[in-house]
């Protein structure tokens, strides 16, 4: 008899290392492209990143036409904004250049076009009928890998909550993974998506849905965001750094892109909507919250974890282990500059049963290891307050 359940691992086409993203014209003419959609932000385009796109476009004869009208927690409004100029620029393909926010505003605008309805309407597992036009991602930030995953998140604004939408048609058709575009990422944004890569990675080597292949991923990512992430944050400048930081991003995605993730993340994407906040660090603020309350569910798991942290775990008891992990991961994001708690950031504990309400039906809560219950959110978030 098997050990194991049958699963499934998605994976785009990417190329890692540097210069990558310099092979966009190439990847974009065997896509068949006349007329490119390039998605991206004010500050992205202000670092420089986009002119080496447009010139490499350019060279091989496709046109382009740049969308940069949203804002950080991509909102419904923005993306339908985006699939209405894509419409209206006669656009056959979706160039994404920048972090997050950007890759799923991208990839909203894709499935809207393609689909002819609202955004909204595509919040859950696998509620796309219709894939959208051929994407290409080019991430400039170390931790979200949106670049290669088949999450997209986009805010609700109406009920103040970010949405998952959960699909294989919003696996982009190609990642093009450089090191040199996250230089350029100042340090509290390091710190961010640095500690978003490893939240991707612990909760998917918890997760329920977790497999062999799965496992291999998000132990690399551990132990290279443990390795590396105050590097990066205290010297910008430092490549090989950046390198390995973007090298565990693409680790921990290829993991939470299949084995999902858990109540970090469901908590944080309540928070991150509610607050506007940036979500990888609503993201570290919970995390050793979490941990504590899922400890008991996946003890050799977290053991394991910590291990991948280069922590001693030998002979310590259950508690012990819980702590000297949290009491870590608290540290390392103190040390990074994430600092305080819930309520430095505007959160009130009269506010609780709204985010806790959203929390409860995030899909990300399905595959974290204890069963959690509308009770068990309220109570994380207020200890986190």
């Amino acid at each position: 008899m098997s050990l194991y359940q049958m699963r499934k691992f998605v994976a785009p086409e990417f190329i890692f290392g540097v210069s990558s993203r310099r092979r966009v014209g190439y990847y974009a003419r065997n896509l068949m492209a006349r007329r490119v959609l390039i998605v991206s932000d004010p500050g992205v385009m202000a670092a420089g990143c986009l002119k080496d796109v447009q010139a490499d476009l350019t060279k091989v004869g496709i046109e382009s036409v740049v969308f940069h009208a949203l804002t950080p927690n991509p909102k419904d409004h923005e993306v339908m904004a985006g699939a209405a100029f894509y419409a209206r620029e006669h656009c056959d393909l979706i160039v994404a250049v920048g972090g997050g926010s950007v890759m799923d505003c991208a990839k909203g605008i894709g499935i809207v076009h393609a689909n002819g309805c609202h955004i909204l309407a595509f919040e859950g597992v696998d509620q796309v009928a219709v894939p959208g036009p051929p994407l290409i991602c080019i991430p400039t930030t170390a931790g979200t890998a949106a670049d290669i995953s088949q999450f997209c998140i986009v805010v609700n604004t109406q009920d103040r909550y970010k949405m998952a939408i959960i699909s294989k048609t919003v696996v982009p058709d190609v990642a093009l993974v450089d090191p040199e575009t996250t230089l350029t990422m100042p340090p509290y944004l390091t710190a961010c998506t640095g500690l978003d890569a490893l939240t991707h990675a612990i909760e998917a080597y918890v997760s329920t849905a977790s497999s062999p292949v799965v496992d291999v991923h998000a132990l690399a990512a551990i132990t290279l965001v443990w390795k590396n992430l105050e590097i990066a944050v205290a010297q910008p400048s430092d490549l090989m750094a950046r390198e390995n930081m973007l090298l565990g991003s693409l680790h921990a995605g290829l993991a939470f892109s299949n084995a999902s993730l858990g109540a970090v993340h469901a908590l944080a994407h309540s928070l991150g909507g509610f607050l506007d906040l940036p979500h990888g660090e609503c993201n570290a603020l919970l995390l050793e919250h979490v941990v504590r309350f899922n400890m008991d569910a996946a003890t050799d798991r977290y053991a394991q974890i910590g291990q991948a942290m280069g922590l001693e775990m030998r002979g310590m008891t259950k508690n012990e282990q819980a702590k000297k992990i949290t009491t870590e991961l608290a540290a390392l994001r103190k040390r990074v500059g994430i600092a305080d708690s819930l309520t430095r950031r505007g959160v009130r504990s009269v506010d609780i049963p709204e985010l806790a309400g959203h929390a409860l039906n995030d899909a990300c809560l399905v595959t974290n290891p204890r069963y959690t219950q509308l009770g068990d959110i309220k109570a994380i978030y207020g200890e986190a307050l």
